[in-house]
């Protein structure tokens, strides 16, 4: 085994392990704020801090893990990569790493990119096949290469190099909804049952409900005490997308972007539109602007729905922005939704889920 295997992928598969075991009991003494997105909600939250898209368990056993070395002076980017790895290797998240939802061939291809904004250093890896932390892959592209992006074969070959094995991420739950999905998602071709028994509702159709789908994506940030930033998107992209597809998540300024004077930003949801709009920079840039994390993340929403209406279009995609700024502040934005958009935070406060905004609201029910 590597040092660099060892330092990156085992410390990160360890502390999965171990936290799993010991983690689910010490979250009872965390308190879950939920706040209504409030400038004033963010004040007074001092760093070091981080935080997560995602406010499921996972999420908070795996800030949980990195805040300890965090608040005892550990760097951002240490932190960013032990929570990512966690999340990573969760078999129940579809959207991300082990067990997410495959291409339309049933293959599991990941996406990932860091930033560090201490060096102003990026890597980046995409269309990643059989390596379980994709994250720490694109760690080792930005600090043993003179490269940003390595993509398919290249990158797997990169990272049998450092000594990551080869594995299987596509588990037994996520095979069976690609399963439902190859013979459900079309009429016309020759998947499912056959025809003469289909029709009459004679078949014993396997298929009882649709397919999961998700274009889901985790963002990791955090500012470390010497006032560093960092931060990660990870993701297993779209489900059952065309194989080779690449969305917003390993590209710097869309899926990611950090400034070590301003601040973090990063995105989930569908990434084409993120790319178009380099988002997550839009975000930062309006930071550095002296908007707050909750106005910036509003305001790039604004921006993407502004660029359909100017060619005459009523359309809003599917996103979800989260952003930090060195101050300690937080925001979460999300296109629409009857509920508004959550996150994970922990700062010196505690663990907290933090509840944004819908930049453009629907009714409930």
């Amino acid at each position: 085994m590597t040092l660099g295997m060892t330092r990156r992928v085992f410390l990160g598969r360890s502390l999965w392990l171990s936290a799993g075991a010991v983690m689910s009991d010490r979250l009872n003494l965390f308190r879950l704020q939920h706040t209504n997105g409030k400038r004033s909600s963010q004040r007074g939250s001092a760093t070091p801090m981080m935080i997560t898209s995602h406010s499921n368990d996972t999420g908070r056993r795996a800030l949980e893990a990195a805040w300890e070395d965090l608040a005892a002076g550990g760097s951002a980017l240490d932190a960013v990569e032990k929570a990512t790895n966690i999340i990573e290797v969760d078999p129940e998240d579809w959207s991300v790493g082990y067990g997410g939802l495959p291409n339309e061939r049933g293959v599991v291809q990941l996406d990932a990119c860091i930033m560090d904004g201490r060096t102003y250093s990026a890597g980046s890896v995409a269309s990643l096949e059989n390596i379980k932390n994709p994250s720490s892959v694109a760690r080792l592209v930005m600090e043993r290469t003179d490269h940003v992006m390595l993509v398919g074969p290249g990158a797997l070959e990169f990272a049998k190099s450092w000594g990551f094995p080869e594995e299987n991420l596509l588990t037994e739950k996520a095979r069976q909804q690609w399963l439902k999905w190859r013979e459900d998602h079309s009429a016309r071709d020759d998947w499912g049952p056959p025809d003469h028994l289909k029709e009459r509702g004679l078949s014993d159709a396997r298929v009882d409900e649709p397919a999961a789908e998700t274009y889901g994506t985790v963002n990791v940030l955090a500012v470390d005490t010497n006032g560093d930033v960092a931060g990660i998107t990870s993701t297993s992209g779209l489900s059952y997308k065309i194989p080779g597809r690449i969305g917003d998540s390993p590209i710097i300024g869309a899926g990611l972007y950090v400034d070590n004077e301003v601040g973090a930003a990063g995105a989930t949801g569908r990434g084409e539109d993120v790319i178009k709009s380099c988002a997550s920079y839009y975000i930062v840039m309006r930071m550095r602007d002296g908007r707050t994390p909750q106005e910036a993340c509003d305001d790039a929403l604004q921006m993407i729905a502004s660029r359909y209406r100017a060619v005459g279009l009523d359309y809003l995609p599917g996103e979800k922005f989260v952003a930090i700024n060195k101050a300690g502040e937080f925001g979460c934005s999300q296109t629409s939704g009857a509920r508004p958009p959550r996150m994970t935070v922990t700062n010196q406060s505690g663990l907290s889920v933090y509840e944004g905004r819908s930049a453009f609201p629907t009714e409930s029910g």
